[in-house]
């Protein structure tokens, strides 16, 4: 039996990844901080998959967190890094703390779990590591904040790590969506009031998107039309066009919500 391990996998992305891997029968571990959602998602799992479902309470913004979860990682088949924060406040007023467990869960974790996960997985013969990014990772397009830093990294390493990955039998691709319709932007304080409702992804559609792009071979998947246009636009304006772009727009407010 595979087993598919998946972080942030108790809602949003996660949650569409835990239903995607036990509708193909891959036994799962969940990783997510709280304990009581673990044991009602893993049980509803079983119920109407009838997988094996272990969950793994741990804080990837921690050494430990993260120490616990790769431990479990030899024999993991696929690896979901999904877990991911943004900050509802502009740089100069989140506090360094924030920043640094935003660094931390974005990307470091992300460094060690498929570092460890790709060892392993060459090891054996063959692998798949997910990583998901966003859209906000090809351009400064949310002003003053550092979410767009953190997921160009995770897109730029998938991309790299995956061309080797050709070579090892691990695929690694990095899923981009835009606007998803999962509980991230009301945990990190964000308003989505003015976001016009043709720009929101349902999670179970991006998930089955970003699978189909994965078994093409692709290093980077972006779901959606709309959105491929968006990244396409991003990617050719000129720096400068775009900075005024950008410039106009409300950004992470200091206060600490879009508007």
């Amino acid at each position: 039996m595979s087993t598919a391990l998946i972080t942030g996998g108790t809602a949003g992305l996660g949650a569409a990844f835990a239903r995607y891997f036990a509708a193909e029968g891959y036994d799962l571990i969940l990783v997510a901080r709280n304990q009581e959602r673990l044991e009602r998602f893993g049980a509803e799992l079983k119920n109407a998959y009838g997988v094996n479902v272990s969950g793994v309470p741990a804080d990837l913004t921690t050494d430990d967190g993260c120490a616990e979860v790769s431990a479990l990682l030899d024999g993991v088949d696929v690896l979901v890094n999904n877990a991911g924060i943004g900050l509802g406040k502009g740089f100069s007023a989140a506090g360094l703390d924030a920043e640094e467990r935003l660094l931390n869960l974005n990307v470091r974790s992300v460094l060690r779990l498929s570092h460890n996960a790709f060892v392993s997985m060459r090891e054996r013969g063959g692998g798949t590591v997910v990583n998901v990014s966003s859209v906000a990772g090809f351009g400064p397009t949310m002003p003053g904040s550092t979410y767009n830093a953190s997921k160009a990294w995770v897109t730029a390493f998938s991309e790299s790590i995956g061309m080797l990955g050709w070579s090892e039998n691990v695929r690694v691709m990095a899923l981009c969506p835009g606007f998803v319709r999962t509980e991230f932007h009301e945990s990190a304080d964000i308003a989505t009031e003015d976001i016009p409702e043709w720009m929101w992804l349902n999670a179970d559609v991006v998930v089955e998107a970003g699978m189909r792009d994965l078994a093409r071979g692709k290093l980077i998947s972006v779901p959606s039309i709309r959105y491929k246009f968006i990244v396409s636009a991003i990617r050719h304006m000129p720096l400068g066009f775009l900075g005024r772009i950008t410039s106009r727009l409300p950004g992470i407010a200091d206060r600490g919500k879009i508007r």
